[in-house]
């Protein structure tokens, strides 16, 4: 039997327009930005934002910010749907989030990290997930003003993912709550 599909139409997707994404309700999920240094890197980030409808994007430190050219290459328009902040320190941008209620959790390779795939965060507060430089990863004080600590399960050589890959792993997983569907 042959199998038959076809890609979807742009104007098949369902997708909103600029102005009514902006104004439409978000998922409780916030990415905060430790020190990234890649423009392309920050927008991937908007875009992932984007498509998985978070909250927002705490850029902090020497992360850089909209608008430039290199991070519109890659959120391809993003930057305007998204509402974004920008932060001197992650830091503070951590202890604002949970002194507002959120949950805030590292996602980082620590002895007591939870593995993503056993990680049912509780609760319907806010979630931001604080994401590290990519080559030194999350700062030591963040990490310690955090709830607590997040891992992507790696089989491979490497040591760690490509940021923006990591953000969309643990948003998808956290936006689509997949243990709900389990039990």
């Amino acid at each position: 039997m042959t199998y038959t599909d076809r890609k979807l139409l742009p104007d098949e997707l369902g997708r909103l327009a600029p102005d009514a994404f902006r104004s439409a309700e978000k998922r409780q999920v916030r990415l905060v930005l430790d020190d990234l240094r890649s423009r392309h890197n920050v927008g991937s980030l908007f875009r992932t934002a984007d498509a998985f409808a978070l909250d927002g994007l705490d850029l902090c430190g020497f992360t850089p910010q909209p608008p430039h050219r290199e991070i519109e290459k890659t959120a391809l328009g993003a930057t305007s749907t998204v509402q974004w902040a920008h932060h001197e320190h992650a830091l503070a941008a951590v202890r604002s989030l949970r002194q507002a209620g959120w949950q805030v959790w590292a996602v980082e390779l620590t002895e007591h990290a939870v593995p993503l795939t056993a990680w049912r965060p509780k609760g319907e507060l806010g979630i931001a997930l604080v994401l590290g430089n990519e080559l030194n990863g999350v700062s030591e004080d963040v990490i310690a003003a955090c709830d607590g600590v997040v891992s992507i399960p790696q089989g491979g050589t490497k040591h760690s993912l490509n940021v923006s890959v990591c953000a969309g792993i643990v948003a998808a997983w956290v936006t689509f709550r997949p243990w709900e569907q389990m039990s």
